[in-house]
């Protein structure tokens, strides 16, 4: 099967999002790029299509940009994004994650959803890419597994006819040590190639927690006429990491302990057994061709095969989140029970019960997205653009697991004391998920354009779906999603839009019951102004309110604090401001806010863990210091509103205090060279993510310095 879907891949191929050359002039070398009025998206409509002329809010967030604001991670990339709380649990060594108004958005790479369970692959690194995309409210009707709250999508770095490319050395925080190689250029004068990499070795802020990476992602683009364009994109990449979420209680984190507050980089674990290594491969194929100026078909097609170990300790905070210490047994060493059972409290508020948890996991992703775009009029002053596709994706996912549990004192832990289980699973080894999904849809979307003031996107599309678990019954589902959008400049500068929108999201994994997930489902009403009185000056002002069926959580009537049941309904409603402009004298200026209420039908609560308010400024600033001598400086603030919890043993909830954090930038480029510090959380404050009332906190990110040398040639 592995060699068939090598074979498909290698003869299927797939259109290439339009690449921004990585390194033009030196004077464009180091502009920070903003989103501009006329910039084009192509993930929102699947088409070379001006964001003024698209009736929903598109990011697109440059690396030029995201590398300057310091991003190590994509979930960094989204830090100044509108509508956005990136990282919502913390900085974590696992997985990318991102809220997108209160609603996980998926992760898409070219156009592609490459990921499709936790903990079974390993996190895209960011220079890889070209640019992030992101794209707010459901995309169900082109990609069909999108999220409602939006999608996030990396354009990856591709092949150039102009020789260029960039070697990089860095060392930061943590012990960060890098080297990054980015190298273009034509093999003849139909062939370019580019190969990207990344050598890291480095800690992180827990300790015994490493950030290893080899990333290797060689490319070729053949282009034998002005009509046809083939790209194949390789990569491989390995990680060998851990996990920096460690769970730590909420009984001396955010609530207090007569021990005292846990340090921030306590690592709750074996060192040397926990561990999150992983090795992915992808082949990906692009192509496009056009046929005269009407016609332009295009395919492409992906190959995923990913191999993760992921062994971690977490502490008891579930069984009695109010107070998870227990009292030991001099004799046994075990924790004593009372009359009903329970666990006989610690009364030195020490001494916890331990989890060790293994997993083996193997994930395997073919997806294909083919589509033919026909351009023509109807009449005088009116254009259409339409687009018929037909996709197709099938993964599976299959993980073996161990689980034991151990005690320890939390504040003095005994590594040594502590079992690395022959460094294998804990025993007896079982099977933790075995998950194979497949989607089929078939979509069709017309965009017309009125006297080329006036834009209407109307689009259709239809699913099928099958999903079986444990190696049960095949569940099938079909669905059908529409969406419907207006946008029109009803003076210079002043485009008004709205939209209708609607989402079908297979999800992978089992409910507490051990049955499949059944899709999600949702639709979302939005409407807004744009206003861009230049192309390099843009704001977007949004409503919109949303509602989404068979969303899972956690499940409180087990004691897996993991477990999760689908509900009924999710409300999410809110106001979204954002900003960008390029002004004169190299300044350039990033502004967002944005509200978001978001709660299950009926609760009158929000949702765990998502603030109600966020709000960020970016800005730069660039100086002429002399002959082939510049100095970039850039800073920027980003606040995250409070965020509140509910469980059974808090029912008024756990509030997670706001928090505002400060980033900057100083580079000074001379001739071919760079260097450059970029600072996240520049005054080091000490705050949490998120704490559950499950029981457990995530620490934020501590400050992380970083100093950089390129050379670009």
């Amino acid at each position: 099967m592995r060699m068939l879907k090598s074979a498909v891949l290698c003869a299927t191929a797939l259109v290439p999002v339009p690449a921004l050359a990585n390194v033009a002039d030196e004077s464009e070398q180091r502009t920070i790029i903003v989103t501009g009025a006329r910039d084009q998206g192509t993930t929102a409509t699947k088409t070379d299509t001006p964001i003024i002329e698209t009736p929903q809010p598109i990011t697109v967030i440059d690396d030029e940009l995201y590398l300057a604001q310091g991003a190590v991670s994509i979930g960094d990339t989204l830090n100044y994004v509108s509508g956005v709380t990136a990282n919502p649990y913390g900085p974590d060594s696992r997985v990318d994650g991102a809220l997108v108004r209160g609603i996980n958005a998926l992760q898409f790479r070219d156009g592609m959803r490459d990921i499709f369970s936790y903990y079974a692959s390993i996190r895209s690194d960011p220079y890889n890419f070209d640019q992030v995309e992101l794209v707010r409210g459901p995309a169900s009707v082109l990609f069909g597994q999108g999220a409602l709250g939006g999608i996030i999508n990396l354009v990856s770095k591709r092949p150039e006819f102009e020789a260029a490319g960039e070697v990089s050395l860095r060392y930061g925080s943590f012990d960060r040590k890098e080297a990054l190689v980015d190298v273009t250029g034509p093999v003849s004068d139909t062939v370019a190639a580019r190969i990207v990499a990344r050598v890291r070795d480095a800690d992180t802020q827990t300790d015994y927690v490493p950030d290893d990476r080899i990333l290797f992602a060689p490319s070729i683009t053949f282009q034998p006429t002005s009509d046809t364009e083939l790209t194949l994109i390789g990569l491989y990449q390995e990680d060998d990491s851990g996990s920096t979420s460690q769970f730590l209680p909420l009984v001396g984190t955010i609530l207090p302990n007569p021990n005292g507050q846990l340090p921030n980089d306590l690592f709750v674990g074996k060192p040397g057994w926990d561990r999150y290594d992983g090795r992915l491969l992808q082949g990906t194929a692009l192509l496009e061709h056009r046929f005269g100026d009407g016609v332009r078909v295009n395919l492409k097609a992906r190959y995923i095969d990913s191999d993760l170990t992921y062994f971690t300790h977490y502490p008891d905070s579930y069984t009695n989140p109010a107070n998870p210490f227990v009292l030991l047994d001099p004799a046994t060493g075990q924790p004593v029970l009372d009359d009903e059972g329970g666990f006989v409290p610690d009364p030195e508020q020490r001494t916890m019960r331990l989890y060790a948890d293994g997993t083996l996991a193997r994930m395997e992703i073919f997806s294909t997205d083919n589509n033919v775009q026909f351009d023509f009029a109807t009449g005088a002053g009116i254009e259409h653009t339409v687009l018929a596709g037909v996709d197709y994706s099938t993964n599976s996912v299959y993980k073996t697991g161990g689980f034991a549990t151990e005690v320890f004192d939390i504040y003095d832990i005994d590594y040594g004391a502590l079992s690395d289980f022959g460094g294998g699973l804990p025993s007896p080894a079982y099977v933790a998920e075995d998950v194979d999904q497949d989607q089929v849809g078939i979509y069709l979307q017309d965009q017309i354009r009125f006297a080329d003031r006036v834009s209407i996107v109307l689009g259709a599309r239809r699913d099928w779906t099958s999903a079986k678990s444990m190696g049960g019954p095949a569940r099938r589902d079909s669905a059908t999603t529409f969406r419907a959008g207006i946008i029109g400049e009803v003076v210079e500068g002043v485009s008004p839009f709205f939209s209708y929108t609607e989402s079908f999201e297979p999800i992978a994994g089992t409910a507490s019951d051990g049955s499949a997930f059944i899709p999600k489902t949702g639709r979302q009403f939005e409407a807004g102004i744009k206003f861009h009185p230049t192309d390099a000056v843009l704001i977007t002002v949004t409503g919109y309110d949303i509602r989404e069926s068979n969303r899972p959580v956690s499940d409180d009537s087990t004691p897996d604090p993991f477990d999760q049941i689908q509900i009924g309904k999710l409300n999410s409603r809110g106001i979204e401001f954002e900003s960008s402009a390029s002004l004169p004298g190299e300044l350039t200026v990033i502004a967002n806010a944005s509200y978001n209420e978001a709660e299950v039908a009926g609760t009158d609560r929000q949702i765990d863990n998502v603030p109600k308010v966020n709000a960020s400024l970016w800005t730069t600033k660039g100086f002429a210091l002399g002959d082939d001598v510049s100095l970039l400086l850039g800073a920027g603030v980003r606040h995250v509103g409070k965020n509140r919890s509910f469980g059974p043993a808090f029912p008024d909830g756990i509030v997670t205090p706001s928090f505002t954090l400060v980033d900057a930038l100083a580079e000074v480029a001379f001739a071919n060279w760079s260097v450059a510090i970029n600072a996240t959380n520049l005054f080091d404050k000490s705050y949490y993510s998120a704490c559950l009332a499950r029981g457990d906190c995530f620490v934020g990110s501590e400050r992380n310095v970083m100093g950089t040398v390129s050379y670009r040639f």
